[in-house]
Formats: C-alpha cells, structure tokens, sequence
C-alpha cells in the first residue's frame, strides 16, 4: 500500500520529467529592468523596486498655501497621499491633465506619493551593452536625480531614481 507521501512523490517526479527547461542564461549578462515613462520630452525609467503602484489620476483636494507643483491631496482604498505635478517640480511646466491621466505612486518616509507622468510606456528592460553616458540626460534639474542611461531602439532613457526624488529636502517641504 503506497503512502499520500509516495504518491505525491511519484507526481513530483513524473512532473519534473516533463518540465520544459528555461533558456540557459550567459554568464555575465545583467539586464536592468524597470518602469518607462514621459515628463515632457524626457523619456525616463525608474526601478520596479521604487513604484508602488501605477493608477488613474485620483480625484485632487487642493491644500492652501502648498507649493505649486502639489497638486492636493488624494485617497486611494482610505488612504490620503499627496499628488505632486512631477512636470512642473522638474520643468517648471505645469503638466496638461487628461482622461486617462496616470500617476506613479512611490514611496517615501511618511507615506505614499503620487507623481503625474505625461506617458506610460511600461515594463522596459535593458542590457549592460546598451548603457550610455547619462550627462546629455541628467541636465537641469535632471541631475540631482540620473545617474546612468540606455540606448534602445533609437531612443535614450534616463534612470530616474524616485528614491532619491523622495530624500530632496525641496520636495520634501511642500508648504509655500
């Protein structure tokens, strides 16, 4: 009499000598992967690790004497968080909301924060071969926040790193 162990034992292993095998990855090869989006002509990618959550612009309740570049306050499932006109704190242009808006949500010490984009291009993944100097990338108020960058198909994408975007005491203090 076979035991509950020896039958799941044998569907182990009749499982696994059918299990088609994933390609062989080559030694050496790192590939960065992470989110692809727009803030006016600047095609940017930011780690998967340091985006929560990408969602539809919430509705916006603005807050009295804050920066300009914050939008208000939003709520998502409960939670309040602050909404933040990436485009304007970056560029000093105010970003041109739509339907279909998206924000980034990232976090940072205190809570969550949403960040409006232009365009959403998703999931962007790159091999070390691709990556390129990211000083054409990183001007203006860029800087604080590039330090490395990709070639891809004919377009360069600068690392954006929110993380650090979060630590800047400018961004942290929003009150006016």
């Amino acid at each position: 009499m076979r035991t509950p162990f020896d039958i799941l034992s044998d569907y182990e292993r009749r499982s696994l000598a059918h299990a088609v095998q994933l390609p062989a990855r080559e030694l050496g090869q790192e590939t960065w992967r992470g989110v692809g989006y727009r803030i006016g002509r600047q095609r940017l990618v930011s780690q998967f690790g340091e985006v929560v959550e990408i969602m539809p612009m919430p509705p916006v309740t603005p807050v009295p004497g804050a920066q300009p570049w914050l939008l208000g306050i939003g709520n998502l499932r409960g939670n309040l968080f602050p909404v933040v006109d990436l485009k304007l704190f970056l560029e000093g242009e105010r970003t041109v909301l739509h339907e279909g808006q998206r924000v980034l949500v990232m976090r940072q010490q205190g809570g969550d924060v949403a960040l409006t984009i232009d365009e959403l291009y998703g999931q962007r993944s790159f091999g070390e071969e691709q990556a390129i100097d990211p000083e054409p990338l990183a001007r203006g108020r860029y800087a604080s926040f590039v330090e490395r960058a990709f070639h891809s198909e004919g377009l360069d994408w600068a690392v954006f790193s929110l993380s650090r975007l979060a630590r800047t005491p400018e961004f942290r203090q929003a009150a006016a």
